[in-house]
């Protein structure tokens, strides 16, 4: 068994701790930070502040990997989400009678939850866990190297001590410094792709008062504009959030940091509208978040591993803006692999970096296509120009088998050529069309002439 040492107590440095702390490795946790997620959900979420992680107080929806992988790996956690609020919901759950189930289709669920809950629900069962501890307070300084071709990172310096690991894994978020650590040991430099979105994200949560409405009905959570994106997240325990995308060279960016212009704008779009008109009590100010990149960071080269003994995991490993959720689902998987190969990879990575490369560098690369198209559209308020794939996403809410492939797309399941390309699937996406001759691709979000004038209030 191997002695672990993780940089790092966000979701992937607590999945991978506890998924490896139960099969018999001894793990140490390191986080800088001296306060971790506890019972206060709400405390812990409107009142701390992270500057270290800019995505803790931004809506989450958890995809159907993160599910998948704590039902296997750790049930409890996954009770325990659920008992602190977190609701379960199906993609068939739109349709007023569900279809019938086809293989794949039982995991097509989302687990609605601030991402607080995810965390209260890891520390908890990590602190049970009698091979894993968790050293909050605790900051990792620097690596300790031996030389060699390639060298071996043999553990972690914190603050002038010494603490000897036969696996660190990197999960310190996308601010890693171990980078730079690598460089000042003289080890080759890890592989890092970066490409700047261009998109911010702006969102406000609400509470839904307990004497008041609960439900809007069934109205989509998802509404555009040309230059401009937007959603509402249902979350755990009566909370939810709306949140606004537009590129970061929209002049609007200012404005909608004042709540009223924010609400008053995000009424403009169905979506946030139908949610907003149920009276719910806002919980906080409009919250920014831009800035953003997507970045894959491989400790490999052609040559090789740069270093031996030392992985990434999460957001070091790779980072990805969230419009398409993916993140928390990549990292909890990479844990998964990770644990269950351990041994292997802390005497030699190089299939954990062949697997993140086969498994987990496609949803990145797809992210980058995306980022790339929304903040071209978003910044030059584009109109829709492709009636299939128009049709293809209004269809998806009337058809059970169109919605079963926008569904494996979004939960990770296929690639969109993958669940889009069947023939079943093209066949019902020409017959709605049939039925529709006058369709024509259009947004339900408002002109840029009455966002304005909401902004001007």
């Amino acid at each position: 068994m191997a002695r672990v040492a993780v940089i790092g107590a966000g979701v992937s440095g607590l999945g991978t701790a506890l998924m490896l702390g139960r099969r018999g490795h001894t793990v140490t946790v390191f986080e800088q930070d001296p306060r971790l997620a506890g019972d206060d959900l709400d405390q812990d979420f409107f009142r701390w502040k992270r500057p270290r992680v800019p995505q803790a107080d931004q809506p989450h929806a958890l995809l159907a990997p993160v599910r998948t992988v704590l039902r296997a790996e750790a049930p409890d956690v996954h009770a325990d989400v659920l008992a602190r609020g977190a609701r379960e919901y199906h993609e068939f759950d739109w349709f007023e009678a569900r279809p019938p189930l086809r293989a794949g289709d039982e995991d097509l669920v989302t687990l609605r939850t601030r991402r607080i809950v995810l965390e209260a629900a890891l520390i908890a069962a990590a602190r049970r866990e009698a091979t894993v501890e968790i050293r909050s307070g605790c900051r990792v300084h620097a690596l300790t190297v031996e030389a060699g071709n390639p060298p071996r990172v043999t553990g972690v310096r914190v603050d002038t001590e010494p603490h000897r690991a036969d696996l660190v894994v990197d999960a310190s978020g996308r601010r890693s410094p171990v980078p730079g650590w690598l460089r000042a040991a003289g080890c080759r430099p890890p592989v890092a792709e970066s490409h700047r979105t261009g998109i911010a994200y702006l969102c406000r949560w609400y509470r839904l008062r307990p004497d008041g409405p609960r439900d809007p009905g069934r109205v989509k959570t998802g509404s555009a504009a040309p230059f401009a994106l937007a959603g509402v997240f249902p979350s755990d325990n009566d909370t939810f959030a709306v949140n606004l995308v537009l590129s970061t060279a929209d002049p609007a960016r200012g404005a909608l940091t004042d709540p009223a212009v924010f609400e008053a704008a995000g009424r403009l779009f169905p979506a946030l509208s139908a949610w907003l008109d149920l009276d719910p009590e806002p919980q906080s100010g409009v919250l920014a978040m831009a800035g953003l990149d997507n970045r894959w960071t491989a400790l490999a080269d052609a040559d090789g591993p740069v270093v031996l003994g030392l992985v990434g995991a999460g957001d070091s490993l790779v980072h990805t803006n969230p419009t398409l959720g993916q993140g928390t689902a990549l990292g909890l998987r990479a844990a998964q692999h990770l644990a269950t190969h351990a041994d292997r990879i802390a005497a030699d990575p190089t299939g954990y970096h062949d697997w993140t490369a086969r498994t987990l560098r496609p949803w990145f690369d797809a992210q980058v296509v995306a980022d790339r198209a929304n903040g071209t559209r978003l910044q030059q308020s584009s109109p829709l120009a492709d009636r299939r794939a128009a049709a293809r996403a209004v269809a998806a809410f009337d058809d059970p088998v169109i919605m079963r492939a926008r569904a494996q797309v979004r939960h990770l399941q296929l690639q969109p050529r993958e669940a889009y390309g069947t023939d079943e699937v093209e066949e019902h996406v020409t017959a709605w069309l049939e039925g529709r001759p006058d369709f024509s691709p259009r947004h339900d979000g408002p002109t840029r002439e009455r966002w304005e004038a909401a902004l001007s209030g």
